[in-house]
């Protein structure tokens, strides 16, 4: 049965099995997938099937279809090569696109609602799309990976689905702002930061279409069940917390998969990984927000957006100090 899981969905995934697109073509998709708005009139309220059918439209239409296989990679002098084969990102980054993978597959192939399934579905085609880059890139430049683990489908796909989901809306928040810095101070070739673009988009949709299914399942499953998932819900939230501040050292997600905080906490450690400009956390955060809203800014305002990160900081900035002007003089 898992094995029909881990098959590409039907229907607009047929794009990605175009040949190639010219300069227009990639410009067109890259504009479609950063901006979407209903046709449908009025509010979308969670719950509805007019909210449903927006948000699995949405995540449908604003598909990309660029192929893995043929990104050209840069070349890299000898610095900027050490620089990228220093981060210590690559085992969790390739382990994590797995993981995704085959949790989002499963947890869709579960479902009954077709028009759910066929997105989360994509979702997880999607992962499987990010884990051939990253694979194609340390590849490219050498870089040496320990022996992947296997990836057996989770003892429990709803619970699988929801750390995975909470997780990306805590990374995707600080990944954010760690690429705008990356992107601005140079510290790689444009090239290579331009090439992860429309992977940081995807993690975008990602999020949006997980904070939307959130929103309707919430509203939806029988009131017997609603404390048990708020519970389960609350257990995750836990689960990720004590995972970054590397407390989970051996601790089960549940999905047969132990954490590693040192690698988990880099998405709010690495600013010196991937730029060479100080920056206080308070202006790191202030980035993060700022990154946050722009990317979710094409999609229609009545879908829901994740809130949690962003509340956290927004609380957290009020309680820090301004950093100083800096002497520019020198």
């Amino acid at each position: 049965m898992i094995a029909a899981v881990i098959e590409p969905p039907p229907g607009d995934l047929k794009l990605a099995q175009r040949t190639g697109q010219d300069a227009a073509a990639a410009a067109a998709a890259d504009h479609a997938a950063r901006h979407w708005v209903s046709d449908q009139a009025g509010p979308l309220r969670p719950g509805s099937e007019a909210h449903k059918l927006a948000v699995t439209r949405m995540f449908r239409e604003t598909f990309n279809p660029y192929k893995p296989t043929i990104i050209d990679w840069p070349v890299l002098g000898d610095e900027e090569r050490n620089r990228l084969i220093s981060l210590p990102i690559w085992d969790i980054a390739v382990q994590t696109e797995g993981k995704a993978r085959i949790r989002m597959l499963s947890y869709a192939y579960g479902l009954s609602d077709p028009a759910w399934r066929e997105a989360i579905e994509l979702n997880g085609w999607e992962e499987g799309r990010h884990k051939t880059v990253l694979s194609n890139l340390v590849a490219a430049y050498g870089i040496t990976l320990e022996p992947e683990p296997a990836y057996p489908p989770p003892r429990n796909a709803e619970w699988a689905y929801l750390v995975t989901g909470f997780s990306e809306c805590i990374d995707s928040f600080f990944a954010f702002g760690l690429f705008a810095m990356a992107q601005r101070s140079g510290f790689f070739p444009p090239e290579l930061v331009d090439t992860f673009e429309p992977v940081m988009q995807e993690e975008c949709r990602h999020i949006l279409l997980f904070a939307n299914w959130l929103a309707w399942h919430r509203r939806t499953i029988p009131w017997w069940r609603r404390v048990g998932f708020e519970l389960r819900v609350a257990a995750a939230w836990v689960f990720l917390g004590w995972e970054r501040i590397g407390l989970a050292r051996g601790m089960d997600d549940g999905a047969g998969n132990k954490g590693k905080p040192q690698d988990n906490n880099f998405t709010v450690s690495g600013t010196k990984a991937v730029s060479n400009v100080d920056i206080s956390i308070r202006e790191l955060m202030e980035l993060c927000l700022a990154e946050n809203d722009r990317r979710f800014a094409g999609y229609d305002e009545r879908l829901a957006r994740p809130t949690t990160m962003p509340s956290l900081v927004r609380l957290a900035c009020r309680f820090m100090r301004r950093p100083r002007p800096r002497d520019r003089t020198g």
